[in-house]
Protein backbone atom coordinates (compact mmCIF):
# COMPACT_ATOMS: atom_id res chain seq x y z
CA UNK A 1 0.00 0.00 0.00
CA UNK A 2 1.45 3.36 -0.97
CA UNK A 3 1.53 6.49 1.13
CA UNK A 4 -1.52 8.58 0.33
CA UNK A 5 -3.53 5.74 -1.19
CA UNK A 6 -6.71 7.75 -0.66
CA UNK A 7 -5.05 10.67 -2.46
CA UNK A 8 -4.24 8.46 -5.44
CA UNK A 9 -7.77 7.10 -5.51
CA UNK A 10 -9.13 10.63 -5.31
CA UNK A 11 -6.94 11.70 -8.20
CA UNK A 12 -8.18 8.92 -10.46
CA UNK A 13 -11.78 9.61 -9.48
CA UNK A 14 -11.54 13.35 -10.01
CA UNK A 15 -9.72 13.13 -13.31
CA UNK A 16 -12.52 10.83 -14.45
CA UNK A 17 -12.43 9.59 -18.01
CA UNK A 18 -9.23 11.51 -18.66
CA UNK A 19 -7.16 9.41 -16.26
CA UNK A 20 -6.26 5.77 -16.91
CA UNK A 21 -4.99 3.66 -14.00
CA UNK A 22 -2.21 1.31 -15.05
CA UNK A 23 -1.03 -1.35 -12.62
CA UNK A 24 2.03 -3.58 -13.03
CA UNK A 25 0.51 -6.56 -14.85
CA UNK A 26 -1.82 -4.47 -17.02
CA UNK A 27 1.17 -3.11 -18.85
CA UNK A 28 2.70 -6.48 -19.77
CA UNK A 29 1.18 -6.46 -23.24
CA UNK A 30 3.40 -3.51 -24.09
CA UNK A 31 6.56 -5.50 -23.52
CA UNK A 32 7.81 -6.73 -26.88
CA UNK A 33 11.37 -7.96 -26.27
CA UNK A 34 11.59 -9.31 -29.81
CA UNK A 35 11.51 -5.79 -31.31
CA UNK A 36 15.08 -4.98 -32.41
CA UNK A 37 16.83 -1.83 -31.21
CA UNK A 38 17.73 -0.11 -34.46
CA UNK A 39 17.86 3.35 -32.93
CA UNK A 40 17.65 4.43 -29.26
CA UNK A 41 14.30 5.80 -28.08
CA UNK A 42 14.35 9.42 -26.92
CA UNK A 43 12.56 9.75 -23.55
CA UNK A 44 11.76 13.01 -21.73
CA UNK A 45 10.92 12.92 -18.03
CA UNK A 46 9.83 16.04 -16.12
CA UNK A 47 10.72 15.63 -12.45
CA UNK A 48 10.33 17.84 -9.41
CA UNK A 49 13.70 19.49 -8.63
CA UNK A 50 13.88 17.71 -5.25
CA UNK A 51 14.12 14.32 -6.94
CA UNK A 52 15.34 15.18 -10.44
CA UNK A 53 19.06 14.60 -9.86
CA UNK A 54 18.40 11.16 -8.37
CA UNK A 55 16.10 10.23 -11.25
CA UNK A 56 18.70 11.49 -13.74
CA UNK A 57 21.43 9.28 -12.24
CA UNK A 58 19.18 6.19 -12.24
CA UNK A 59 18.06 6.90 -15.82
CA UNK A 60 21.68 7.28 -16.94
CA UNK A 61 22.54 3.90 -15.44
CA UNK A 62 19.55 2.33 -17.17
CA UNK A 63 20.42 3.93 -20.53
CA UNK A 64 23.95 2.53 -20.22
CA UNK A 65 22.73 -1.02 -19.56
CA UNK A 66 23.44 -3.59 -22.27
CA UNK A 67 19.78 -4.42 -22.91
CA UNK A 68 18.64 -0.79 -22.93
CA UNK A 69 17.49 1.03 -26.05
CA UNK A 70 16.85 4.53 -24.70
CA UNK A 71 18.37 7.97 -24.22
CA UNK A 72 16.63 9.74 -21.37
CA UNK A 73 16.51 13.48 -20.72
CA UNK A 74 15.40 14.39 -17.19
CA UNK A 75 14.12 17.96 -16.91
CA UNK A 76 14.05 19.47 -13.41
CA UNK A 77 10.91 21.58 -13.12
CA UNK A 78 8.71 22.65 -10.21
CA UNK A 79 5.64 20.42 -9.99
CA UNK A 80 3.31 23.44 -10.11
CA UNK A 81 4.95 24.64 -13.32
CA UNK A 82 4.67 21.25 -15.04
CA UNK A 83 1.02 21.02 -13.97
CA UNK A 84 0.29 24.40 -15.56
CA UNK A 85 2.13 23.54 -18.77
CA UNK A 86 0.28 20.25 -19.15
CA UNK A 87 -3.05 21.96 -18.45
CA UNK A 88 -2.40 24.55 -21.15
CA UNK A 89 -1.25 21.99 -23.72
CA UNK A 90 2.37 23.18 -23.72
CA UNK A 91 4.15 20.01 -22.64
CA UNK A 92 3.64 17.74 -25.65
CA UNK A 93 7.23 16.48 -25.57
CA UNK A 94 6.98 15.06 -22.02
CA UNK A 95 6.71 11.26 -21.79
CA UNK A 96 6.52 10.97 -18.00
CA UNK A 97 6.10 13.26 -15.04
CA UNK A 98 7.29 12.75 -11.46
CA UNK A 99 5.75 15.46 -9.23
CA UNK A 100 6.22 15.59 -5.47
CA UNK A 101 2.55 14.90 -4.77
CA UNK A 102 -0.53 13.51 -6.56
CA UNK A 103 -2.20 16.84 -5.73
CA UNK A 104 -0.60 18.37 -8.82
CA UNK A 105 -2.46 15.90 -11.04
CA UNK A 106 -5.76 17.12 -9.59
CA UNK A 107 -4.57 20.71 -9.86
CA UNK A 108 -3.63 20.15 -13.50
CA UNK A 109 -7.03 18.65 -14.27
CA UNK A 110 -8.87 21.50 -12.54
CA UNK A 111 -6.78 24.14 -14.30
CA UNK A 112 -7.34 22.58 -17.73
CA UNK A 113 -11.11 22.58 -17.18
CA UNK A 114 -11.07 26.16 -15.92
CA UNK A 115 -9.08 27.18 -19.00
CA UNK A 116 -11.64 25.43 -21.18
CA UNK A 117 -9.04 23.00 -22.50
CA UNK A 118 -9.03 19.18 -22.78
CA UNK A 119 -7.67 17.42 -19.70
CA UNK A 120 -4.45 15.59 -20.64
CA UNK A 121 -4.50 11.82 -20.18
CA UNK A 122 -2.03 10.53 -17.62
CA UNK A 123 -1.53 7.07 -16.17
CA UNK A 124 -1.12 7.28 -12.41
CA UNK A 125 1.19 4.62 -10.98
CA UNK A 126 2.63 4.02 -7.54
CA UNK A 127 5.21 6.28 -5.98
CA UNK A 128 8.92 5.79 -6.52
CA UNK A 129 9.86 7.63 -3.29
CA UNK A 130 8.40 9.57 -0.36
CA UNK A 131 9.36 11.95 2.45
CA UNK A 132 7.36 12.92 5.56
CA UNK A 133 6.63 16.57 6.39
CA UNK A 134 8.30 17.77 9.59
CA UNK A 135 9.49 20.86 11.47
CA UNK A 136 13.09 21.94 10.81
CA UNK A 137 15.02 23.60 13.62
CA UNK A 138 18.62 24.72 13.99
CA UNK A 139 20.76 21.82 15.20
CA UNK A 140 22.58 24.10 17.65
CA UNK A 141 19.27 25.14 19.21
CA UNK A 142 17.10 22.00 19.14
CA UNK A 143 15.73 22.72 22.62
CA UNK A 144 14.40 26.16 21.67
CA UNK A 145 10.89 24.75 21.35
CA UNK A 146 11.01 22.53 24.44
CA UNK A 147 7.88 22.81 26.53
CA UNK A 148 5.82 23.92 23.56
CA UNK A 149 3.07 21.90 21.90
CA UNK A 150 5.16 20.86 18.91
CA UNK A 151 2.27 19.72 16.78
CA UNK A 152 0.00 20.92 14.00
CA UNK A 153 -2.59 21.75 16.63
CA UNK A 154 0.04 23.78 18.47
CA UNK A 155 0.91 25.69 15.30
CA UNK A 156 -2.77 26.34 14.69
CA UNK A 157 -3.06 27.81 18.18
CA UNK A 158 0.12 29.95 18.06
CA UNK A 159 2.11 27.78 20.48
CA UNK A 160 5.23 28.47 18.40
CA UNK A 161 6.26 30.27 15.21
CA UNK A 162 6.81 28.65 11.83
CA UNK A 163 8.06 29.77 8.43
CA UNK A 164 5.92 28.31 5.66
CA UNK A 165 7.39 28.42 2.12
CA UNK A 166 4.88 29.41 -0.56
CA UNK A 167 2.27 26.59 -0.85
CA UNK A 168 1.74 27.53 -4.51
CA UNK A 169 5.13 25.88 -5.12
CA UNK A 170 5.72 23.73 -2.04
CA UNK A 171 3.85 20.46 -1.49
CA UNK A 172 5.38 20.23 1.99
CA UNK A 173 3.70 23.52 2.90
CA UNK A 174 0.43 22.41 1.34
CA UNK A 175 0.52 19.14 3.29
CA UNK A 176 1.20 21.13 6.48
CA UNK A 177 -1.86 23.28 5.82
CA UNK A 178 -3.99 20.17 5.37
CA UNK A 179 -2.64 18.73 8.61
CA UNK A 180 -3.58 21.99 10.36
CA UNK A 181 -7.04 22.07 8.80
CA UNK A 182 -7.73 18.58 10.12
CA UNK A 183 -7.13 19.86 13.67
CA UNK A 184 -9.66 22.70 13.40
CA UNK A 185 -12.73 22.35 15.59
CA UNK A 186 -16.03 22.03 13.75
CA UNK A 187 -17.61 25.44 13.27
CA UNK A 188 -14.36 27.39 13.64
CA UNK A 189 -13.12 27.48 10.05
CA UNK A 190 -12.23 31.14 10.50
CA UNK A 191 -9.46 29.98 12.85
CA UNK A 192 -7.78 28.14 9.98
CA UNK A 193 -8.13 31.11 7.63
CA UNK A 194 -6.61 33.41 10.24
CA UNK A 195 -3.72 30.98 10.70
CA UNK A 196 -3.12 31.02 6.94
CA UNK A 197 -3.11 34.82 6.89
CA UNK A 198 -0.54 34.92 9.71
CA UNK A 199 1.69 32.36 7.99
CA UNK A 200 1.41 34.32 4.74
CA UNK A 201 2.67 37.47 6.48
CA UNK A 202 6.07 35.83 7.10
CA UNK A 203 6.13 33.57 4.04
CA UNK A 204 9.54 32.94 2.41
CA UNK A 205 9.41 32.30 -1.32
CA UNK A 206 11.39 29.04 -1.21
CA UNK A 207 12.67 26.37 1.16
CA UNK A 208 16.24 27.67 0.83
CA UNK A 209 15.10 31.17 1.78
CA UNK A 210 13.23 29.69 4.76
CA UNK A 211 16.29 27.77 5.99
CA UNK A 212 18.44 30.90 5.63
CA UNK A 213 15.88 32.95 7.59
CA UNK A 214 16.28 30.64 10.61
CA UNK A 215 19.67 32.21 11.36
CA UNK A 216 18.04 35.48 12.31
CA UNK A 217 14.71 34.14 13.56
CA UNK A 218 13.55 34.25 17.17
CA UNK A 219 14.10 31.22 19.39
CA UNK A 220 11.34 28.67 18.95
CA UNK A 221 10.91 29.31 15.21
CA UNK A 222 10.81 26.30 12.89
CA UNK A 223 10.50 25.79 9.15
CA UNK A 224 7.92 23.55 7.47
CA UNK A 225 9.96 21.11 5.38
CA UNK A 226 10.29 17.50 4.29
CA UNK A 227 12.81 15.09 5.79
CA UNK A 228 14.59 14.96 2.44
CA UNK A 229 14.95 18.76 2.28
CA UNK A 230 16.60 18.77 5.71
CA UNK A 231 18.92 15.90 4.77
CA UNK A 232 19.90 17.65 1.53
CA UNK A 233 20.58 20.92 3.35
CA UNK A 234 22.85 19.16 5.83
CA UNK A 235 24.71 17.22 3.11
CA UNK A 236 25.43 20.42 1.20
CA UNK A 237 26.75 22.05 4.38
CA UNK A 238 26.15 25.58 3.14
CA UNK A 239 24.88 27.04 6.42
CA UNK A 240 23.79 26.12 9.93
CA UNK A 241 22.95 22.37 10.22
CA UNK A 242 19.32 21.52 10.83
CA UNK A 243 17.47 18.82 12.72
CA UNK A 244 14.03 17.36 11.98
CA UNK A 245 11.42 17.60 14.75
CA UNK A 246 8.45 15.30 14.25
CA UNK A 247 4.91 16.61 14.96
CA UNK A 248 3.44 15.04 18.08
CA UNK A 249 0.03 14.61 16.43
CA UNK A 250 1.27 12.80 13.33
CA UNK A 251 2.04 14.05 9.88
CA UNK A 252 1.55 13.62 6.13
CA UNK A 253 4.19 12.74 3.56
CA UNK A 254 5.21 13.87 0.11
CA UNK A 255 4.99 11.03 -2.40
CA UNK A 256 6.51 11.00 -5.87
CA UNK A 257 4.23 9.07 -8.26
CA UNK A 258 5.32 8.00 -11.73
CA UNK A 259 2.85 9.59 -14.19
CA UNK A 260 2.92 8.38 -17.77
CA UNK A 261 1.71 11.01 -20.25
CA UNK A 262 -0.53 9.40 -22.86
CA UNK A 263 -0.94 10.91 -26.31
CA UNK A 264 -3.67 9.97 -28.78
CA UNK A 265 -1.59 7.29 -30.47
CA UNK A 266 -0.93 5.59 -27.12
CA UNK A 267 -4.62 5.74 -26.24
CA UNK A 268 -5.42 4.13 -29.56
CA UNK A 269 -3.00 1.34 -28.68
CA UNK A 270 -4.78 0.70 -25.39
CA UNK A 271 -6.85 -2.02 -26.99
CA UNK A 272 -7.14 -5.76 -26.36
CA UNK A 273 -5.99 -6.49 -29.90
CA UNK A 274 -2.33 -7.43 -30.50
CA UNK A 275 -1.53 -4.16 -32.28
CA UNK A 276 2.23 -4.18 -32.53
CA UNK A 277 2.53 -7.95 -32.86
CA UNK A 278 0.36 -8.09 -35.96
CA UNK A 279 1.00 -4.70 -37.51
CA UNK A 280 4.45 -4.80 -39.15
CA UNK A 281 4.56 -1.08 -39.86
CA UNK A 282 7.63 0.80 -38.69
CA UNK A 283 5.42 3.24 -36.82
CA UNK A 284 3.76 0.49 -34.79
CA UNK A 285 7.12 -1.07 -33.93
CA UNK A 286 8.51 2.32 -32.90
CA UNK A 287 5.54 3.00 -30.63
CA UNK A 288 5.84 -0.42 -29.01
CA UNK A 289 9.58 0.05 -28.47
CA UNK A 290 8.95 3.47 -26.94
CA UNK A 291 6.36 1.99 -24.56
CA UNK A 292 8.68 -0.89 -23.64
CA UNK A 293 11.59 1.40 -22.78
CA UNK A 294 9.47 3.83 -20.76
CA UNK A 295 8.00 0.95 -18.78
CA UNK A 296 11.45 -0.50 -18.17
CA UNK A 297 12.68 2.88 -16.93
CA UNK A 298 9.75 3.02 -14.52
CA UNK A 299 10.66 -0.43 -13.17
CA UNK A 300 14.27 0.67 -12.76
CA UNK A 301 13.11 3.66 -10.69
CA UNK A 302 10.88 1.50 -8.52
CA UNK A 303 13.82 -0.81 -7.83
CA UNK A 304 16.35 1.91 -6.95
CA UNK A 305 15.55 2.18 -3.22
CA UNK A 306 19.19 2.47 -2.20
CA UNK A 307 19.82 5.35 -4.60
CA UNK A 308 16.84 7.26 -3.28
CA UNK A 309 17.79 6.55 0.34
CA UNK A 310 21.27 7.93 -0.35
CA UNK A 311 19.61 11.21 -1.29
CA UNK A 312 17.36 11.32 1.78
CA UNK A 313 14.14 9.72 0.50
CA UNK A 314 12.10 6.95 2.05
CA UNK A 315 10.84 4.38 -0.44
CA UNK A 316 7.52 4.66 -2.22
CA UNK A 317 5.70 2.86 0.58
CA UNK A 318 7.04 5.20 3.26
CA UNK A 319 9.44 2.60 4.62
CA UNK A 320 13.20 2.23 4.66
CA UNK A 321 16.07 3.33 6.88
CA UNK A 322 18.03 6.54 6.34
CA UNK A 323 21.63 7.23 7.25
CA UNK A 324 21.34 11.02 6.98
CA UNK A 325 22.34 13.82 9.35
CA UNK A 326 19.44 15.50 11.12
CA UNK A 327 16.67 12.93 10.54
CA UNK A 328 15.56 9.70 12.22
CA UNK A 329 16.95 6.42 10.96
CA UNK A 330 13.62 4.61 11.13
CA UNK A 331 10.53 5.74 9.24
CA UNK A 332 7.61 7.30 11.11
CA UNK A 333 3.93 6.49 10.45
CA UNK A 334 2.14 9.00 8.22
CA UNK A 335 -1.49 9.85 7.55
CA UNK A 336 -3.02 9.68 4.09
CA UNK A 337 -3.32 12.95 2.20
CA UNK A 338 -6.43 13.95 0.26
CA UNK A 339 -5.54 15.58 -3.05
CA UNK A 340 -8.98 17.10 -3.62
CA UNK A 341 -8.96 18.76 -0.20
CA UNK A 342 -5.45 20.10 -0.81
CA UNK A 343 -6.55 21.74 -4.06
CA UNK A 344 -9.41 23.43 -2.18
CA UNK A 345 -6.92 24.68 0.42
CA UNK A 346 -4.66 25.97 -2.34
CA UNK A 347 -7.54 27.93 -3.86
CA UNK A 348 -8.34 29.52 -0.51
CA UNK A 349 -4.69 30.32 0.09
CA UNK A 350 -4.41 31.95 -3.33
CA UNK A 351 -7.30 34.31 -2.63
CA UNK A 352 -6.30 35.04 0.99
CA UNK A 353 -2.74 35.86 -0.04
CA UNK A 354 -3.78 38.09 -2.94
CA UNK A 355 -1.85 41.37 -2.97
CA UNK A 356 -3.01 43.02 -6.15
CA UNK A 357 -4.65 46.01 -7.75
CA UNK A 358 -7.61 44.78 -9.77
CA UNK A 359 -10.24 46.41 -11.92
CA UNK A 360 -13.21 44.04 -12.02
CA UNK A 361 -15.25 44.43 -15.23
CA UNK A 362 -18.61 42.64 -15.34
CA UNK A 363 -20.90 41.90 -18.27
CA UNK A 364 -24.47 43.11 -17.62
CA UNK A 365 -25.83 42.53 -21.12
CA UNK A 366 -29.35 41.19 -21.52
CA UNK A 367 -28.17 37.62 -21.99
CA UNK A 368 -27.19 37.53 -18.32
CA UNK A 369 -30.93 37.10 -17.70
CA UNK A 370 -30.70 33.58 -19.17
CA UNK A 371 -31.69 30.83 -16.70
CA UNK A 372 -29.29 28.01 -15.86
CA UNK A 373 -29.88 24.38 -14.91
CA UNK A 374 -29.76 25.47 -11.27
CA UNK A 375 -32.93 27.52 -11.73
CA UNK A 376 -30.98 30.72 -11.14
CA UNK A 377 -30.09 33.25 -13.82
CA UNK A 378 -26.51 33.73 -14.95
CA UNK A 379 -26.41 37.11 -13.20
CA UNK A 380 -27.59 35.51 -9.95
CA UNK A 381 -24.78 32.95 -10.04
CA UNK A 382 -22.27 35.67 -10.88
CA UNK A 383 -23.47 37.84 -7.99
CA UNK A 384 -23.18 34.93 -5.56
CA UNK A 385 -19.71 33.96 -6.80
CA UNK A 386 -18.43 37.54 -6.70
CA UNK A 387 -19.72 38.12 -3.17
CA UNK A 388 -18.23 34.85 -1.92
CA UNK A 389 -14.85 35.61 -3.47
CA UNK A 390 -14.83 39.18 -2.16
CA UNK A 391 -15.44 37.91 1.38
CA UNK A 392 -12.10 36.06 1.22
CA UNK A 393 -10.03 39.05 0.07
CA UNK A 394 -7.71 40.54 2.65
CA UNK A 395 -7.23 44.27 3.12
CA UNK A 396 -4.08 44.03 0.96
CA UNK A 397 -6.20 44.02 -2.21
CA UNK A 398 -7.06 47.18 -4.13
CA UNK A 399 -10.28 46.63 -6.09
CA UNK A 400 -12.55 48.66 -8.34
CA UNK A 401 -15.57 47.76 -10.45
CA UNK A 402 -16.96 48.56 -13.89
CA UNK A 403 -19.94 47.12 -15.73
CA UNK A 404 -20.45 46.92 -19.48
CA UNK A 405 -22.91 46.07 -22.23
CA UNK A 406 -23.52 48.47 -25.14
CA UNK A 407 -24.21 52.22 -25.19
CA UNK A 408 -24.34 52.59 -21.42
CA UNK A 409 -23.24 56.23 -21.58
CA UNK A 410 -23.91 57.60 -25.04
CA UNK A 411 -21.76 55.52 -27.39
CA UNK A 412 -19.59 54.26 -24.54
CA UNK A 413 -20.06 50.60 -23.59
CA UNK A 414 -18.68 50.70 -20.05
CA UNK A 415 -19.80 52.36 -16.83
CA UNK A 416 -17.56 52.84 -13.77
CA UNK A 417 -19.32 51.93 -10.51
CA UNK A 418 -16.55 51.99 -7.88
CA UNK A 419 -13.00 53.36 -8.30
CA UNK A 420 -10.00 51.20 -7.42
CA UNK A 421 -9.16 51.55 -3.74
CA UNK A 422 -8.07 49.46 -0.77
CA UNK A 423 -10.37 46.82 0.69
CA UNK A 424 -8.63 47.51 3.97
CA UNK A 425 -11.20 50.23 4.64
CA UNK A 426 -14.69 49.16 5.68
CA UNK A 427 -16.25 51.93 3.61
CA UNK A 428 -14.70 50.78 0.32
CA UNK A 429 -15.51 47.13 0.97
CA UNK A 430 -19.12 48.14 1.64
CA UNK A 431 -19.23 50.09 -1.64
CA UNK A 432 -18.00 47.05 -3.57
CA UNK A 433 -20.52 44.79 -1.85
CA UNK A 434 -23.31 47.25 -2.65
CA UNK A 435 -22.23 47.42 -6.31
CA UNK A 436 -22.26 43.61 -6.58
CA UNK A 437 -25.73 43.43 -5.04
CA UNK A 438 -27.00 46.00 -7.56
CA UNK A 439 -25.94 44.03 -10.66
CA UNK A 440 -29.27 42.21 -11.30
CA UNK A 441 -31.01 45.58 -11.59
CA UNK A 442 -28.57 46.92 -14.18
CA UNK A 443 -29.07 44.42 -17.02
CA UNK A 444 -29.69 45.46 -20.61
CA UNK A 445 -28.10 45.85 -24.02
CA UNK A 446 -25.73 43.68 -26.04
CA UNK A 447 -22.06 42.81 -25.35
CA UNK A 448 -19.60 45.61 -26.06
CA UNK A 449 -16.53 43.54 -25.29
CA UNK A 450 -13.63 44.90 -27.33
CA UNK A 451 -14.04 48.62 -26.62
CA UNK A 452 -14.44 47.83 -22.92
CA UNK A 453 -11.26 45.73 -22.73
CA UNK A 454 -9.22 48.50 -24.34
CA UNK A 455 -10.65 51.15 -22.02
CA UNK A 456 -10.11 49.00 -18.92
CA UNK A 457 -6.44 48.32 -19.75
CA UNK A 458 -5.87 52.01 -20.45
CA UNK A 459 -7.53 52.96 -17.14
CA UNK A 460 -5.41 50.57 -15.05
CA UNK A 461 -2.26 51.65 -16.84
CA UNK A 462 -3.01 55.35 -16.29
CA UNK A 463 -3.16 54.82 -12.51
CA UNK A 464 -0.46 52.15 -12.32
CA UNK A 465 0.92 51.18 -8.91
CA UNK A 466 4.43 49.78 -9.29
CA UNK A 467 4.27 48.13 -5.86
CA UNK A 468 1.38 45.84 -6.82
CA UNK A 469 0.28 43.41 -9.52
CA UNK A 470 -2.03 45.52 -11.70
CA UNK A 471 -4.65 43.62 -13.69
CA UNK A 472 -8.07 43.58 -15.28
CA UNK A 473 -10.49 40.78 -14.33
CA UNK A 474 -13.31 40.60 -16.88
CA UNK A 475 -16.36 38.32 -16.66
CA UNK A 476 -18.61 37.83 -19.68
CA UNK A 477 -21.21 35.37 -20.94
CA UNK A 478 -21.02 36.23 -24.64
CA UNK A 479 -19.05 37.55 -27.56
CA UNK A 480 -18.55 41.05 -28.92
CA UNK A 481 -21.81 42.41 -30.37
CA UNK A 482 -21.00 46.10 -30.74
CA UNK A 483 -21.36 46.71 -34.47
CA UNK A 484 -20.05 50.25 -34.08
CA UNK A 485 -17.02 49.38 -31.99
CA UNK A 486 -13.51 48.24 -32.85
CA UNK A 487 -12.72 44.80 -34.28
CA UNK A 488 -10.69 42.11 -32.56
CA UNK A 489 -7.78 42.78 -34.89
CA UNK A 490 -7.83 46.48 -34.01
CA UNK A 491 -8.08 45.69 -30.31
CA UNK A 492 -5.07 43.37 -30.42
CA UNK A 493 -3.05 45.95 -32.35
CA UNK A 494 -3.93 48.72 -29.85
CA UNK A 495 -3.11 46.46 -26.91
CA UNK A 496 0.27 45.82 -28.52
CA UNK A 497 0.82 49.57 -28.81
CA UNK A 498 -0.12 50.06 -25.14
CA UNK A 499 2.14 47.26 -23.94
CA UNK A 500 4.96 48.23 -21.61
CA UNK A 501 6.97 45.29 -20.20
CA UNK A 502 7.92 47.39 -17.19
CA UNK A 503 4.24 48.01 -16.40
CA UNK A 504 2.32 44.84 -17.33
CA UNK A 505 -1.48 44.88 -17.14
CA UNK A 506 -2.65 41.30 -17.75
CA UNK A 507 -6.28 40.75 -18.65
CA UNK A 508 -7.73 37.69 -16.92
CA UNK A 509 -10.95 36.71 -18.66
CA UNK A 510 -13.65 34.41 -17.28
CA UNK A 511 -16.30 33.15 -19.71
CA UNK A 512 -19.69 32.16 -18.30
CA UNK A 513 -21.78 29.56 -20.08
CA UNK A 514 -21.50 27.97 -23.53
CA UNK A 515 -21.91 31.13 -25.64
CA UNK A 516 -18.58 32.83 -24.91
CA UNK A 517 -16.04 33.47 -27.65
CA UNK A 518 -13.21 31.42 -26.16
CA UNK A 519 -10.94 31.98 -29.16
CA UNK A 520 -11.18 35.77 -28.82
CA UNK A 521 -10.74 35.56 -25.05
CA UNK A 522 -7.53 33.58 -25.45
CA UNK A 523 -6.20 36.02 -28.04
CA UNK A 524 -6.83 38.96 -25.70
CA UNK A 525 -5.28 37.13 -22.75
CA UNK A 526 -2.22 36.19 -24.79
CA UNK A 527 -1.75 39.77 -25.98
CA UNK A 528 -1.69 41.06 -22.41
CA UNK A 529 0.08 38.21 -20.63
CA UNK A 530 -3.13 37.14 -18.91
CA UNK A 531 -5.23 33.99 -19.07
CA UNK A 532 -8.67 32.96 -20.30
CA UNK A 533 -10.86 30.76 -18.09
CA UNK A 534 -14.14 29.15 -19.00
CA UNK A 535 -17.09 28.17 -16.81
CA UNK A 536 -18.88 26.32 -19.59
CA UNK A 537 -21.41 25.27 -16.95
CA UNK A 538 -22.43 28.50 -15.19
CA UNK A 539 -22.88 26.61 -11.92
CA UNK A 540 -19.09 26.07 -11.94
CA UNK A 541 -18.47 29.84 -11.94
CA UNK A 542 -17.49 30.11 -8.28
CA UNK A 543 -14.73 27.50 -8.66
CA UNK A 544 -13.49 28.91 -11.96
CA UNK A 545 -13.44 32.46 -10.60
CA UNK A 546 -11.40 31.32 -7.61
CA UNK A 547 -9.03 29.44 -9.93
CA UNK A 548 -8.59 32.57 -12.05
CA UNK A 549 -7.64 34.61 -8.98
CA UNK A 550 -5.64 32.00 -7.09
CA UNK A 551 -3.52 31.32 -10.19
CA UNK A 552 -3.16 34.99 -11.05
CA UNK A 553 0.62 34.70 -11.37
CA UNK A 554 0.00 32.17 -14.13
CA UNK A 555 2.65 29.50 -14.26
CA UNK A 556 4.64 29.09 -17.51
CA UNK A 557 2.62 29.30 -20.70
CA UNK A 558 -0.86 29.16 -19.20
Amino acid sequence: MIIGLSAAATVVALVGGAGVAWAGGQFDRWLHPEIPCTEPVELTVAADPAIASTVKAIAADYDAAEDSCSRTEVVAQASADTAAMLASGNASDVDAWIPDSPVWLVRMSSTARSLGRPVPDLALERSIASSPVVFAARADRPDAVDGEDLSWNGLLNDAFSALLPDPEASSASLSALQAMERRVDIGTTRQFQQAMIELNDTMPSSIDDAFAALDGAADGTVVIASEQQIARHNREGGSTPLVALYPADGTLALSYPFLRVLDESELAKNLPAADAETDESADARARALHARELDALKLALWSAKDAFAADGFRDGTGSGELEQEGVLVDAVPVDSAAAGAQVAILRTWGVLSLRSRILGVIDVSGSMEEPTVTGLRRIDLLTQAAAKTLSQFSGDVDLGMWIFSTARAGDRDWEPLVPIDSLGTDDHRARINSAIASLPGRLGGATGLYDTVLAAVAQVRSTYDADRVNSVLLLTDGRNEDEHGISLETLLEKLKQLDDPSKPVPVVMVGIGPDTDVKAMRAIAKATGGAAYSAAKPQDLSTVLTDALSQRACRPNC
